[in-house]
């Protein structure tokens, strides 16, 4: 399928070269790695005549590309075939779209660089790497071989025999992994931040294709949205199920979902959608207006389920639900039209796509936004460098009425799935211990601050209450 673009209908000017002759020519966007052709001078050429060089105009400049080959195989509505490059393969979206050279074989530039990577990692680590390497691919051998001898089976039948292997030696591995996680820790506990960085990435490497069986790992390490904890990683962890195409990939998805961290996501939605219906009930016994709540980074929202649970709770709120990535926001419209049409009624909700770097340049943002009763995030500040979290947290305080709370999540520098999330699913965070979190509002005026944990211990909470004197 040929992969199009909004504005693909742009031509662009071109020289051909082929010997001593120039020959002007249209060039139109086909594909990733192809481009349609059409000669201006009238012109012909054989399937498969190569050209030495392209001179393609872009922004005004020619920018010469490698030999080229014509196909006649797209010869159509006013075009005359398509080209291919022989030697440097060119990223043509990259080109036209983003004014970017990009050549297929870029990756390989450095190639040395990477290739010497190895040589900075430790042997005891290198040690360690290569036998849980072949450890995993013996388990990974039996668990298919089981697969295979019961895959003739009735659906129902491989269900039932899958769920017992899974629940008899598929427990077994997963306390094998837990062993081996506990020797990682061990061994990478003296290491700086460098270190952590070149022997995790040497670990991806070294076990990728383990990594790459299960659903969970493949997203947190390629992170198709471009970022760690996009809305279906949280899916995944709040569903926390069996997911992957064998036995043992089903395996090693679910292992990590059932770790701290993962926990302690599902643990603290629940929190999130306590504190919010209790601030509700206190604000509601004071008066009877709805209650404005902010959710800051919101994601989809799943957290809606456990709080809209009866239409009388749908008139309770009013929602600004903010979040940069345009996905999120169109998941978090899904979960509220299914909330709405369940109890047949609407939500007063304002969906902002927005940025924490717009939030931040945003002068008397409380004059723009308004005020909110009670504003939370729960993933955002794990992402935060401590003087981007501090002016983010300065910026909520203003959102906040007087007398109004606010609760944000961050994950505790204990966290017992730090290692495993850095070397396993490339997943970094900014940790902060107690004092580290109640320093981002020191000498806010009218705040009374308190930090909690989940029940795991991993993650923290900033519980803000401003002063109702403030004004």
């Amino acid at each position: 399928m040929l992969e199009t673009r909004q504005n693909d209908s742009a031509l662009f000017e071109a020289q051909l070269i082929t010997g001593k002759y120039k020959i002007p020519v249209d060039i139109k966007y086909l594909s990733k790695y192809s481009v349609l052709i059409r000669f201006n001078n009238g012109k012909r050429f054989e399937d498969g005549y190569e050209f030495s060089k392209l001179y393609l105009r872009v922004n005004g400049e020619f920018i010469k590309l490698g030999p080229c080959k014509l196909n006649l195989d797209c010869g159509d509505n006013g075009f005359n075939g398509r080209l291919t490059f022989i030697r440097d393969v060119y990223d043509f979206k990259s080109l036209f779209f983003d004014k970017k050279i990009v050549k297929l074989q870029s990756a390989f530039f450095n190639l040395p660089l990477i290739l010497a990577h190895k040589d900075t990692i430790k042997q005891s680590f290198k040690e360690y790497t290569a036998g849980l390497t072949y450890d995993l691919n013996v388990y990974k051998n039996l668990f298919d071989q089981l697969d295979d001898e019961f895959s003739r089976e009735p659906e129902q039948v491989r269900s039932d025999v899958q769920n017992a292997i899974v629940d008899t030696e598929g427990r077994k591995f997963m306390h094998f992994l837990d062993e081996r996680l506990l020797e990682l820790n061990y061994m990478v506990k003296e290491f700086s931040e460098d270190d952590h960085e070149r022997h995790g990435y040497y670990f991806r490497k070294q076990l990728w294709n383990i990594i790459l069986l299960s659903p969970f790992m493949v997203r947190t390490n390629l992170k198709p949205r471009g970022y760690a904890g996009d809305s279906e990683m949280m899916r995944m962890i709040y569903n926390n199920q069996y997911q992957g195409e064998s036995t043992f990939a089903r395996l090693l998805h679910k292992h990590p979902l059932e770790h701290p961290a993962a926990q302690a996501v599902r643990t603290r939605r629940k929190l999130i959608s306590s504190m919010l219906m209790k601030v509700e009930k206190d604000t509601h016994d004071k008066n009877s207006g709805k209650l404005n709540v902010l959710s800051l980074a919101c994601g989809p929202v799943f957290e809606m389920k456990d709080i809209m649970l009866t239409k009388q709770d749908c008139d309770r709120y009013v929602f600004t639900f903010l979040d940069q990535d345009e996905l999120a926001l169109k998941e978090a419209q899904d979960v509220i039209k299914e909330i709405e049409d369940k109890f047949n009624t609407k939500i007063d909700i304002t969906y902002l796509n927005e940025s924490v770097r717009t939030m931040l340049t945003t002068q008397q943002i409380n004059v723009k936004w308004g005020q909110y009763d009670f504003i939370y995030s729960m993933g955002l500040f794990d992402y935060l460098t401590p003087s981007t979290a501090k002016a983010v947290i300065s910026k909520l305080y203003q959102l906040l009425k007087p007398s109004g709370e606010m609760v944000i999540g961050n994950f505790h520098i204990s966290n017992p799935s730090k290692i495993y999330m850095e070397y396993w699913l490339d997943w970094v965070l900014y940790y902060r211990t107690e004092d580290e979190f109640r320093d981002l509002l020191q000498g806010a005026e009218g705040a009374n601050i308190s930090v909690s944990f989940e029940n795991t211990g991993s993650q923290m909470f900033l519980h803000v209450k401003k002063n109702e004197q403030i004004y």
